[in-house]
């Protein structure tokens, strides 16, 4: 069964979906406003990311995102694919294998691929595994691939 964006699926339904794409997020759009945001958030204010004309001259033309900042996208992108009903509380439990292949360039287009690896029951919970893979508009290597896990609460 694969479920296509912003569809839901009930808590006790959720296993059934265990090794299949689960849903493609909508494009979302990594500007310099976005970046500059993110980079004001988190103190990392590299030439690379925020200083226009020097990163003009520097190895990708222009401004890149952070890839934390493209990582951070996975809860509203996830949300953009899945919602899970039937759960009191959604916690982000944490991250496993991330890596970031490809810069994004400022101005650029994402979305994400979901599948789902795992669901486990945990301390009154399922954890849920998935693998995330963005996409970056044009271009042939993800910017981003990580593996989320969630933890749902009935």
């Amino acid at each position: 069964m694969t479920v296509t964006a912003q569809q839901a699926v009930a808590l006790d339904d959720l296993s059934a979906l265990v090794g299949e794409r689960v849903g493609v997020s909508n494009w979302t759009t990594v500007d310099q406003q976005r970046i500059n945001t993110f980079a004001d958030a988190t103190g990392d204010h590299q030439w690379i990311h925020v200083d226009e004309v020097s990163a003009a001259a520097g190895p990708f033309g222009g401004t890149i995102a952070h890839g934390y900042l493209v990582l951070s996208l996975a809860p509203m992108l996830l949300w953009d694919v899945l919602e899970v009903t039937g759960v009191s509380q959604v916690i982000n439990y944490g991250l496993q294998r991330v890596r970031f292949p490809t810069p994004v360039p400022a101005g650029s287009r994402v979305r994400m691929l979901v599948d789902l690896i795992s669901v486990t029951p945990v301390s009154g919970a399922l954890q849920a595994a998935f693998a995330l893979v963005f996409e970056l508009e044009g271009a042939d290597k993800p910017p981003c691939v990580a593996e989320i896990l969630f933890r749902y609460y009935s």
